[in-house]
């Protein structure tokens, strides 16, 4: 008989990594991500160590739909919680610590450990505060302020914070997809439909100023006035790798892209984006659906009788009917095409209705058959001929 391993789990590992880092005063923070637990509010967990009453804890922030929630634990009960997230809530978490990063995965078939160079080298600060800690801090952000989000003073607007929560929890998603990718797959990232460069401006910050890569990012925009506009104000914020250029989402050579982002492109540009990134093999994309009118006209012509007509008879269910369609073929089909794909909403309602987010990361090169037969038997159901994707990606 063989003998039992007793090698411990990557779970076991990484808890002892934590575990060690904060006993050395290495640890910085974690996050928690990926969520699959029953409660489908939770979205990510952040951890970071705080010193309250003179006792060193763990402070965990659980950012829900709608609200955020706030727990501290001694070392040792933490360590618990965090087998319990790891096990039943969450498929990644996140170690920072000032002399190395670990990437606790486990979406695959076993659990993995990644070993990164440490993002940030500053020992964390043990205040206790509730201050909520942005990715992309308000105060010295020339371009926010170019932009509207912050006044000169460096402090969020009352018309910029709105946006100003979108931008950071839009780079709050993409900050661990984006520091997992090795860097010769991480050389140019192409935001479709960039419109004033909200998010173009952010994520091209925090890839060089906190990720600290070399990696050319290209806003593309129709309107030659916004592209005027977005460049000139790259060229004052110092971003040098950042560039803003004329094109359509059809039209533009995605070439080269490794991430490919859209946000709120309208109705079937979205479907454009996606497709351009098929084609080049981005190992990321990442799109915010804004519009599903294609589906819907589709879903109204076909006066589908049957079990959803008490459904479908209403204007208002038909709009909502066709927006998760819309969205559930488009992951079908970037599944059939190699990619693992999530839809979650990723802010809430309160701050745009615009608020669902597909991602979808390359996770192999063969296609999927079965997806398209899945595809094929829902489009039946609901009466629909073809989805715009099918012809953008020659389906």
């Amino acid at each position: 008989m063989a003998p039992m391993d007793s090698s411990p789990s990557k779970l076991d590992q990484f808890l002892a990594a934590i575990e060690a880092s904060v006993a050395d005063g290495s640890f910085v923070r974690l996050a928690l991500r990926l969520p699959f637990g029953t409660d489908e509010t939770l979205k990510s967990i952040d951890v970071k160590p705080a010193t309250i009453r003179g006792e060193l804890k763990l402070s965990f922030t659980a950012h829900h739909q709608t609200r955020d929630l706030v727990q501290n634990h001694p070392l040792a009960g933490a360590i618990g919680q965090l087998r319990k997230l790891l096990s039943h809530d969450f498929r990644q978490g996140f170690l920072f610590a000032t002399d190395h990063d670990l990437q606790f995965d486990a979406q695959g078939k076993l659990p993995r450990l990644k070993r990164m160079p440490a993002t940030s080298k500053a020992p964390a600060s043990l205040a206790h505060d509730r201050a909520k800690a942005r990715l992309i801090p308000a105060a010295g952000q020339s371009y926010l302020t170019e932009l509207g989000i912050t006044d000169d003073a460096g402090k969020v607007t009352k018309s910029g914070g709105d946006k100003f929560r979108q931008i950071n929890r839009y780079v709050e998603i993409l900050a661990p997809l984006l520091m997992a990718m090795p860097a010769g797959k991480l050389r140019r990232i192409l935001d479709m439909g960039a419109g004033k460069g909200y998010l173009t401006f952010a994520v091209a910050d925090y890839v060089a100023n906190t990720l600290g890569r070399e990696t050319e990012v290209v806003g593309v925009e129709f309107r030659q006035d916004l592209v005027d506009l977005c460049n000139d104000i790259a060229g004052k914020a110092g971003l040098a790798r950042l560039s803003f250029a004329s094109g359509t989402i059809g039209d533009y050579d995605a070439s080269g892209a490794d991430v490919l982002i859209a946000l709120h492109a309208c109705d079937t540009a979205t479907d454009d984006a996606i497709a351009k990134g098929i084609a080049v093999g981005a190992g990321l994309i990442v799109v915010a659906p804004c519009c599903h009118k294609q589906i819907r006209r589709e879903m109204e012509s076909c006066n589908m009788p049957g079990p959803l007509d008490f459904v479908l008879k209403h204007g208002i269910f038909v709009e909502r009917q066709a927006e998760m369609v819309t969205d559930a073929m488009r992951a079908m089909i970037l599944e059939h095409f190699g990619y693992s794909t999530r839809v979650f909403e990723f802010v809430s309602d309160v701050h745009t209705p615009k608020n669902v987010l597909i991602v979808a990361e390359k996770a192999r090169s063969s296609r999927d058959p079965a997806q398209l037969e899945k595809l094929q038997a829902a489009k039946a159901f609901f009466g629909i001929r073809r989805h715009y994707l099918e012809g953008a990606t020659g389906l």
